[in-house]
C-alpha cells in the first residue's frame, strides 16, 4: 500500500510550526519488523553495530524522554526477537543525555560520530532536532527524530527521518472533527506568544483552507484572571474551539472555559498530553474532544501489546512517546538488516517502507520521510488522578497525511 499525497484540499504548505503540548512505492512491500538475529553478516565480519541515542533523560522534558527510551528497549527486543541483534551483529546503544540543552545535544552527536557512529536517534525536543539534523546531513550518518514535533524536520534533508508524528497531523485529526469545514466557525484560544501565534497559523492553514472561519482569542501569558477570555470564546458562537495552551494556568483556563458553558456549547479539543496532565482538565475533562497521537490502550495491536508487556516487565508504564521509541527501534533493525554499514543503503531501506508498528499500519513516505501513521480522537472517563481515556476515533494513515514536502538535499 502506498499513500503519496494528501487530502485534495490539505496539500498547501504549512508556514508555520503547530506546536500542540503535543508515499512512493515501496520497495519492498508491507513487512512486519523482527526478522532479525540471523547468525550470518554482510558486514566483513563486523560482531556489533554502535547506535547512539541523544535524548532528554533530564531537563524539563524528562518525562517524554522517559517515554521514548522505555519504548526503544521494548522495540529493539521485538524487532530483534529478544536477540539484540541485526544482521548478525549486536547493537550496542549509547545513551546520551541532551538535558534539553541543543548545545549538549550536538556535542555528544559530535563526539558519538567522532568515535565511528553511524546512527543517531533520540530528540526529544524540537529546537534540538533542527540543529541535530544538518549536522547528519553533514557528517552521512543516520538520524532518526523522537517525540520533536516539529514540521520542519520533514523533508529537512535525505539522512533524517523521524520516529513519531508531526504538528500537521495533530491539526489534521481536529479538522476530522468538522466534517464538511466549509462555512463552519473555527476560534482558536491560544497565549499571545509564537507558540499561540503558531497554532492560529496552523489551523487557518488547514481548516481556513477548507473554507472554515477561523477566528482567534488571544491572552496575554502573564493572564491570571482567563474569565474574560472564554467569555470572548462563548460570545463567538463558533463550531470547534481549538485550544493551544502551555504553563501553570492551563487549570484556571479549563475552568473558566467549563464555567463560562463553552465546553457545553461547543465541540472543544485540544491535544492529549501524557497521563500526568489529565488531572490540568478537572471537572470540565469529560466534555472535551481530545485529538491524540497515542495513549496506553489505544491501538490494540500485537505491537502494541508487546510494547506494553515489555514496559512494564522493566517496571515502567506506556504512555504517549512510547510508540515513537518503538518505531525508532524497528527502523534501526530494518536499516542495519538490509543497509549494513553503508547508511546510503540504510536510507534506500527506510524510504517507502511499510510495517506494522504499535499504532498499527504505518508508511516512511519516500518523498520526505514523513511518517505516515495512524491518530486518534479520544474523551477522558472521570477527572482528575481517576481520569482514564477511551477511545473515540482511529483515524487510518491515509486520512491525516501531510502535505509533501520535497527533500530539500
Amino acid at each position: 500500500m502506498s499513500v503519496n499525497s494528501a487530502h485534495p484540499r490539505r496539500t498547501r504548505t504549512l508556514t508555520a510550526v503547530s506546536a500542540l503540548a503535543l508515499s512512493a512505492l515501496l520497495a519492498s512491500g508491507c513487512a512486519q519488523a523482527g526478522t532479525a538475529g540471523s547468525d550470518t553478516s554482510d558486514s566483513g565480519g563486523a560482531k556489533t553495530v554502535d547506535v547512539g541515542l541523544v535524548y532528554s533523560k533530564t531537563g524539563p522534558l524528562a518525562a517524554y524522554g522517559k517515554q521514548y527510551i522505555e519504548g526503544f528497549k521494548a522495540g529493539l527486543e521485538y524487532a530483534t526477537k529478544g536477540t539484540g541483534k541485526a544482521g548478525g551483529r549486536t547493537i550496542e546503544v549509547t545513551e546520551r543525555d541532551d538535558a534539553g540543552d541543543a548545545s549538549k545535544a550536538v556535542a555528544a552527536a559530535k563526539d558519538l560520530i567522532g568515535k565511528g557512529t553511524k546512527i543517531i536517534a533520540g530528540s526529544t525536543d524540537s529546537g534540538i532536532a533542527l540543529q541535530m539534523a544538518p549536522l547528519a546531513a553533514q557528517n552521512k550518518v543516520l538520524f532518526i527524530d523522537g517525540p520533536a514535533a516539529t514540521d520542519a524536520v520533514t523533508g529537512i534533508n535525505k539522512y533524517t527521518f523521524r520516529s513519531g508524528r508531526q504538528s500537521y497531523q495533530d491539526t489534521l485529526t481536529a479538522a476530522a472533527m468538522l466534517g464538511d469545514a466549509k462555512g463552519k466557525k473555527v476560534t482558536v484560544l491560544a497565549q499571545d506568544s509564537t507558540f499561540g501565534q503558531a497554532n492560529v497559523a496552523a489551523v487557518k492553514a488547514v481548516l481556513g483552507g477548507e473554507g472554515a472561519q477561523v477566528s482567534s482569542v488571544l491572552a496575554p501569558p502573564s493572564a491570571t484572571d482567563l474569565t474574560p477570555f472564554a467569555r470572548q470564546v462563548k460570545s463567538a458562537g463558533p463550531d470547534l474551539v481549538f485550544v493551544a495552551w502551555a504553563g501553570a494556568t492551563a487549570p484556571a483556563l479549563w475552568t473558566a472555559l467549563d464555567q463560562q458553558g463553552v465546553l457545553a456549547s461547543s465541540t472543544v479539543t485540544t491535544g492529549l498530553a501524557g497521563t500526568a496532565s489529565y488531572p490540568v482538565f478537572g471537572a470540565g475533562g469529560e466534555k472535551i474532544t481530545f485529538l491524540a497521537h497515542y495513549f496506553a490502550g489505544a491501538a490494540g495491536t500485537e505491537a502494541e501489546k508487546a510494547m506494553t508487556a515489555s514496559v512494564e516487565k522493566a517496571g515502567g508504564t506506556p504512555d504517549l512517546f512510547s510508540p515513537d521509541g518503538f518505531s525508532a527501534a524497528q527502523m534501526i533493525v530494518r536499516a542495519v538488516e538490509e543497509g549494513g554499514d553503508d547508511v546510503d543503503a540504510m536510507v534506500k531501506a527506510l524510504e517507502g517502507w511499510t510495517f506494522e508498528g504499535v499504532k498499527g499500519e504505518q508508511q516512511i513516505r519516500a518523498e520526505d520521510h514523513a511518517m505516515l501513521q495512524p491518530m486518534f480522537q479520544a474523551k477522558l472517563k472521570g477527572n482528575g488522578a481517576t481520569a482514564v481515556p477511551e477511545l473515540i476515533k482511529k483515524l487510518p494513515m491515509g486520512d491525516v497525511v501531510p502535505p509533501v514536502k520535497p527533500l530539500a538535499g
